[in-house]
This record gives structure tokens, sequence and C-alpha cells, in this order.
């Protein structure tokens, strides 16, 4: 039987939700007076602080009326990390009618100042000891507001009064009373600068319907019940933390306990203990340090952990699972899907019509199957002919959580999006079951010789053949420079902890299967291998330390 080109997994039915043409203030403002008394946040940046969900709204819509005063201007800058200021300054900024824009404070000072100033920015919702911990950032001498020190001089008359009427007023009348937005759709709901992992960081716009949407695919797939505990310490300036660890639970009730960082394993580790937390999201860089600095024991209240934003190195999730007893899913998606695409699942599909005859949820090697409301098609690399489903392509997607495009960039976003679809810039394939497996960005494949070669290919076969699967930093990367007689020649970026040299590389790569065409042709090896704050490789300054080799 032939494979189709097309996957829809009810991606028409899905937009046609009637909630998807709302509003994030309104559904989250009545998801949360629904019950009110509901412990939603634990947050454990200092001490321990529990905040339930009808003080959580109360707060938040107190403060929307101070955002209206602050600023007129359509979006509002916050720096937090995850925890109860950030929580409250997003819900105060939809609640407001406005866009928030969480900016990311480990930028550069020059692109910070370029973030703000291409979001037309003059408002900063943070709070003092924020400021204190990050002097380098390009802090606006006016406009900076002190959250902490606005929730302290609330009235205490109002909010009394205003907590009192969530706990006796239905939820819809008191948002319609109250004149809560309710009418969001395709409008901008939120701006993103992506971390720039190979170039400058893009102003990326998601509409409320990107992250309603892509809140109703996680909660149709199962992923996320309203009664397990997540751990949320991603940072909220990436779309990871911004739409699963912060608005998922807004929407939808799942309880969560706040870490300011994910770096600081030991606390969250005490946290996953003390909280009996069941649920933990993160990166492969960000779980590695747990297999040598974490006892077992102290995460047995997790049921799996939910692993995105880079490829996980083959063998670590089997090591996870050995250590830990907790099931390791990994996932895909990009900022600018809102972000979730695929994830694998600890049951059985739910949410969507699946290919094949498979009841499995989830499948090693894979990112898992597409989430529910997504239509795919692969595309060939070069002639952007349409493929089968099972042939490795350029991967493309429509769903209702595809953004609506860069921020005054009509190049940039016309390079990645034709109509409805959008090019991921991921070369990628299904199995007859539909679980998807990516095989790399195409900016991180070499063409040598007439062939594709792809970098992380290599780079795995090198973890492998000198035992780094357990390093907490990445010890190598492999990127391209133009080369006269081939195309492109490889050149292998290392740590100088780690030695090396290239006829050793060489005779292990050979050893490991690889073709001629396969094995770097230059060793750099430098301090530090450059990572961005996610973990990720930063490919814009490798592929800048390959050229200049």
């Amino acid at each position: 039987m032939t494979a189709p080109k097309i996957l829809d997994i009810n991606e028409q039915a899905f937009q046609t939700q009637p909630e998807l043409k709302s509003h994030l203030a309104l559904q989250s403002f009545i998801a949360l007076a629904r019950q009110p008394g509901r412990v939603l946040i634990v947050d454990r940046t200092l001490q321990r602080r529990e905040m339930k969900s009808g003080f959580l709204l109360a707060a938040s819509w107190l403060i929307s009326k101070r955002v209206k005063t602050w600023t007129q201007k359509p979006r509002v800058g916050i720096i937090f990390p995850p925890g109860l200021g950030g929580y409250i300054a997003n819900l105060a900024v939809v609640l407001a009618g406005k866009v928030p824009v969480n900016l990311n404070f480990t930028l550069g000072h020059t692109s910070a100042e370029a973030c703000m100033r291409k979001a037309d920015i003059d408002c900063i919702l943070s709070t003092e000891r924020v400021q204190m911990k990050m002097p380098a950032f390009p802090w606006p001498e006016t406009g900076v507001v002190d959250i902490v020190e606005e929730l302290k001089s609330l009235p205490r008359v109002k909010a009394v009064g205003m907590l009192a009427a969530i706990y006796l007023l239905p939820a819809k009348f008191l948002a319609k009373c109250l004149k809560v937005p309710s009418v969001g759709d395709k409008h901008e709901a939120a701006l993103l600068f992506t971390s720039g992992s190979s170039g400058e960081p893009k102003g990326v716009v998601l509409s409320h319907r990107n992250i309603l949407g892509n809140c109703a695919q996680i909660d149709a797939s199962g992923l996320l019940p309203t009664d397990e505990k997540l751990i949320a310490n991603l940072p909220i300036f990436h779309s990871f933390g911004f739409t699963v660890a912060l608005w998922y639970p807004l929407l939808r009730g799942c309880g969560v306990v706040t870490l300011p960082s994910p770096l600081e394993v030991k606390k969250t580790a005490e946290a996953i203990e003390q909280e009996s937390a069941s649920i933990l999201l993160g990166t492969p860089t960000f779980f590695k340090p747990y297999l040598k600095r974490v006892k077992p024991e102290q995460l047995k209240s997790l049921k799996y952990v939910i692993a995105g934003a880079e490829k996980t190195p083959d063998g670590f999730a089997d090591l996870w699972e050995q250590t830990f007893g907790s099931t390791y899913l990994e996932g895909y998606g990009l900022t600018e899907t809102a972000p979730v695409v695929s994830v694998n699942l600890p049951h059985a599909p739910r949410g969507g019509t699946y290919p094949g005859e498979s009841n499995e949820g989830n499948r090693r090697g894979s990112v898992g199957r597409l989430m529910p409301g997504h239509c795919a098609k692969l595309l060939h690399p070069e002639t952007r002919e349409e493929l089968s489903v099972e042939e490795t392509g350029l991967l493309i997607l429509k769903g209702p959580n595809i953004f609506c495009g860069y921020l005054d960039d009509s190049e940039r976003t016309s390079a990645v999006k034709q109509d409805e679809w959008f090019i991921t810039g991921d070369l990628a394939r299904f199995d007859a079951d539909g679980f998807l497996y990516i095989e790399g960005r195409l900016s991180r494949f070499s063409k040598i010789g007439g062939e594709m070669v792809p970098h992380g290919t290599i780079e795995q076969a090198l973890f492998e053949a000198y035992d780094l699967l357990e390093s907490e930093f990445p010890m190598l990367a492999v990127a391209g420079r133009p080369d006269e007689s081939k195309g492109e020649a490889l050149v292998l970026i290392a740590a100088e902890e780690l030695a090396i040299d290239l006829n050793d590389v060489r005779q292990r790569l050979t050893e490991a299967g690889l073709p001629n065409l396969w094995i770097p042709k230059e060793l750099k090896q430098i301090d530090l291998i450059p990572t961005l704050v996610t973990g990720k490789l930063d490919l814009k300054a490798i592929q800048q330390l390959a050229l200049e080799s």
C-alpha cells in the first residue's frame, strides 16, 4: 500500500472549535473563577508560598486596571523568572487587553535593546530584586514597574470585594459584568523572541487562537491531566515554558510548582520530593545533571518527564528510565508552533484519528505522534516536490497553533509561510503508525560532493565513541564551511578538555560505519562549546567558528 502524501489529524474539525475564537483573558478568567479555592501555584523561589486560583485572579484583575494607566502602548514588557510574579504579570497584561512580551534577559545588551525597540515597549513589569540580579540588562530609566510593591499597595477593601465576587458570582456572569476582553481569535496575544540558535532573534507573533489552540491540543491528547502536579522551572520567555507551564495551568487547572531556574537541579529535586510532583518538563541538557547529582528516591513521585527543544541523544532515555523509574517522553515543537507539534504519550493516542493499527503511546527514537488538529506534508528539500509521508523530507505543518508571522518582517515570514502552511526547516519522516522522526534541521546538513551530510548524526556517533552521553555540557559540535572541491568541508569544534586528535576521530567514526564523506576534515578546539540559555547549541556562534577555521 502506497503511503499518503498528507497526514491529517482532524485539522479542519479542530479549527472550528468556538473556544479558539475567544480571548486568553476570558478563558483564563472563567477557568480560575470556577475553582477559586484550588491551590494552583506553589512558588518555591525564596520561601514556599501557595496561591489559590481565586486570589491569583483577584490580584491580577486589580493590577490589570493599573496596567492601563502605566502605558498606552499595545505591548507590555515582562521580566520575571518562573514564579508568582510572572503568572500575575502575564495574566494582568492580558486582562488589560494588552500583549505580554516576556523578554529574554540572557541576551546581550545590544540584542535586548533591539528586541525592546522592535516591540515598541515603554513599560516593563518586574521587581527590584530581579533588577538587582541583572545589572547588565539595559533597563530603561523610566517605565519599570515593581509588581511586588504594586501588589502590596492594593487597597484591602477592593481585594476582598473582588475575591468575594469571584467566590459568589457565576464565572461567565462576572466576566461579562467586568467587561473582560472576550474576542481574540487571530489577533496578537503574545510576542516571543526566538532564541536565535541559527541567526538573529526574530519576533514571533502568536495569536489567541494559536495559544488557545495549542492548549486545547495538549488537553485533547491527555498529556497533562488536571490532577497531576507539574514542575515549572523553564524560562517564560521561551515558548515551552510560556505555553505549557504558564498558560496551560491557567486555562486547564493543572497544578504547578515553580522554581526560578532549570539549572538548580538539587533544589528542583527537593521540590519534586517535598511537593510529590508528578511531571517534569525540560531539555536533555537540563536533565543530564540529575544522573550525577540526584538520588533516585528523590524523584520517586515522578510519573514521567517530557523532553523537548533539542534532540535526545541515543541511549539517554533508557538511562533515565533505568536510573529514576519515570517514563521518558520526547516531543517536538517550535516557537512558531506555539510550541507543541508532537509528543510521545504515556498512554494510547487520544483526540484524533491516527494511521496504523498500533495502540502504543510512545516509540523510542521518535518525537511521538502529531497533536490532534495538525496536518502535515513532506517536501523534497531542493525541488519542493511533495513526497509520501514515509519518505524523508522538509516538514510543513498546518493547524490552529501555527503562528501569524514575524513582527514587521514580511520577507522572513513569506520564506516560511505558504498560505496556512508553515515550513519548519526540519527534515523528517513518519512511520506507518504516524510516529514522527526528526532527522535534523535543514541548516544542520552540509552538501558534500552532492550528498546531504547530517551534522547531528556525526555528533551522535562521536558522543558514543567518546562516552559523552552523561556529560553535563556539550563537548563537541559539527559545522560546515565552504570548500572549492567538494562544496563544503566538515569542521569538528571540540572542548579543549576533550583530549582528541583528528586521526583518532577518523578511526572511531570509520569503526562506527560512517562513510568517508561524513568524517570531519578539520578539528578546532576551544574552551567551551557555545550554547543558549535553553541548553541548545548556539548554531550561529558554532558556524562562525567553523568559518574562521
